[in-house]
């Protein structure tokens, strides 16, 4: 048992003895699905804190020579599989964290300036490998594809090669191209082609990026992807799937809810909803909701991404603060943090870094959850983005105005952020003017569910302010005229109904009627009130 080879179970044994352990072991049936296939090469990209460690070290603990793990994954869902024990501690396993490796690489330079990291890390594998294999071995080798080619020759021993933060030195860095490509060989000779094809028998990588481009290529093209964009056969393995943070909240007495307004957010299709797993064990071991994404993640990095000067990325970001999902082509991202050739390529990043969702079906992106919006906030707020938190710094005064049915002071106060933030080539749109609302309305999160065209009566309601169970504010029902009256937008409430879809709310409603006259750039409003 070393460091590198065949590694003990210790790590994964922390992880299953907590208090707040979900059980993933069925990514254990997917990847011996591999074993013996065409191509067993998989990468799993995916933001930090959405259990990536937790996935390696647990697939060590199972493949590894080094240890005995059938007691450790006894009652866990993997020990029911036909595959179990077909597979069970059977394997010569290398795992490499580039990341810890990397620091101690930097050190190791300090002393030694020739060396690089790429160097360093093979030294390393090599030095375990020639206690367990020191015949074949010499003390020249300094290419670890050559020298696991050179004991699968004469052994025929095979090897599971597990790889965590696979993307460390282009992320870490990111200016060192030479290190780079040094690095990209050193992967293709390990994973492309023969004879890696002979002493390789599976290969599982993990990181935030998916495997990086040179072109259209990808430098690794014989690797399955699965990406917060695709994630393919991993979808519920990405994060906490609902049923698993259902039967969290029910364990610990949280409302789910709550715990759903603040981390729920990433769909899969796959899997359906799926939550940040570190989120969601801070708020439960804390008893408490709030913003665990900036406490362990700096947001210095998004701060860095929005401030770009791509056409059109601030609107972008606007839109979506403002609540919508805006289409972007996530096909031109070269798959690392230097090469952006426009807005949709840094939306792209940070899909993948989390920070925002994907809708594959529409190819739309979207803030997920409250959490992570807290962290666009805090970022536009020390990026100068003055007009967008003026808006949202003055949104509890505009809801204070609209529950007393201030419509002078409603339909001037929605004109100013309208003009403030929204660029002149998108102020005659009535999207813009959604996501104007919605970005005014900011501070209603607090007492409010929004919902946006909520099915009602004959058609759908534009927005429709829900109160929250302990909120004692009435219910506000939203109806946006574009050079129509706002007189007109409260009368299609009632025409079509809407009020209708408020079923299970009892209360005051305010109807809020929204005109913006394109002519003279005026905005108008209208409040009336009803009881249900």
């Amino acid at each position: 048992m070393g460091i590198y080879l065949n590694p003990g179970n210790e790590q994964f044994k922390v992880s299953v003895n907590s208090e707040l352990y979900v059980d993933k072991t069925e990514l254990i049936k997917y990847t011996n699905s591999r074993i013996g296939k065409d191509r067993p090469l998989i990468c799993s990209s995916r933001p930090r804190r959405f259990g990536k460690t937790m996935a390696v070290t647990m697939l060590a603990a199972y493949y590894s020579k080094g240890c005995l793990s059938e007691e450790l994954f006894a009652g866990f869902k993997i020990s029911q599989s036909e595959s179990f024990r077909q597979h069970l501690n059977k394997y010569n396993v290398i795992f490499l964290d580039i990341q810890w490796m990397y620091g101690n690489a930097l050190e190791e330079i300090k002393r030694n300036p020739a060396m690089s990291a790429v160097s360093y890390i093979q030294e390393q594998v090599i030095s375990e490998l020639k206690k367990e294999y020191p015949e074949y071995i010499r003390n020249t080798d300094i290419s670890l594809p050559s020298v696991l080619a050179n004991i699968n020759a004469a052994t025929k021993e095979q090897f599971i090669i597990i790889i965590d933060e696979w993307d460390c030195l282009f992320r870490e860095d990111k200016n060192n191209e030479k290190l780079q490509k040094e690095y990209i060989n050193l992967l293709r000779g390990l994973f492309k082609g023969t004879p890696s094809g002979a002493f390789l028998k599976l290969a599982y990588i993990t990181g935030i990026l998916p495997i990086k481009k040179y072109g259209t290529q990808s430098a690794l093209n014989n690797f399955r992807e699965h990406t917060m964009i695709s994630p393919r056969q991993m979808a519920e393995y990405v994060g906490f799937t609902e049923t698993e943070v259902k039967m969290l909240c029910q364990e610990h007495g949280l409302p789910f809810k709550e715990m759903q307004r603040w981390y729920d957010g990433y769909f899969f299709e796959n899997a359906g909803h799926i939550y940040s797993p570190n989120s969601v064990i801070e708020a439960v071991d804390s008893r408490e909701f709030g913003n665990y994404w900036s406490r362990t993640e700096t947001y210095e990095s998004l701060m860095t991404y929005i401030s770009m000067d791509f056409d059109g990325l601030k609107q972008l970001i606007v839109d979506m603060l403002g609540d919508r999902s805006c289409h972007i082509d996530v096909d031109s991202f070269q798959n690392d943090i230097t090469s952006f050739n426009s807005a949709d390529d840094v939306i792209t990043l940070l899909i993948h870094m989390g920070y925002l969702a994907y809708d594959t079906a529409q190819k739309e992106v979207f803030i997920p959850n409250e959490e992570v919006r807290s962290v666009f906030l805090r970022a536009v707020k020390n990026d100068g983005w003055d007009a967008v938190i003026k808006a949202i710094n003055t949104s509890d005064a505009l809801l204070k105005a609209t529950l007393s049915m201030d419509e002078t002071t409603v339909a001037q106060m929605i004109q100013e952020v309208h003009m403030q933030h929204s660029s002149s080539l998108i102020y005659n749109n009535e999207i813009s003017l959604s996501s104007v609302i919605t970005l005014a309305y900011y501070s209603a999160c607090k007492d409010y569910t929004l919902i946006r065209e909520m099915p009602a009566g004959i058609g759908f309601s534009d927005m429709v302010f829900l109160p929250k169970p302990a909120s004692l504010k009435p219910a506000l029902v939203l109806e946006l005229k574009w050079d129509k009256t706002a007189e007109g937008a409260i009368s299609q409430i009632k025409k079509r109904k809407y009020v209708s879809a408020l079923k299970e709310y009892k209360g005051n409603v305010l109807l809020v009627g929204i005109s913006y006259e394109k002519k003279n750039k005026r905005h108008l409003c209208k409040i009336e009130k009803l009881e249900i």
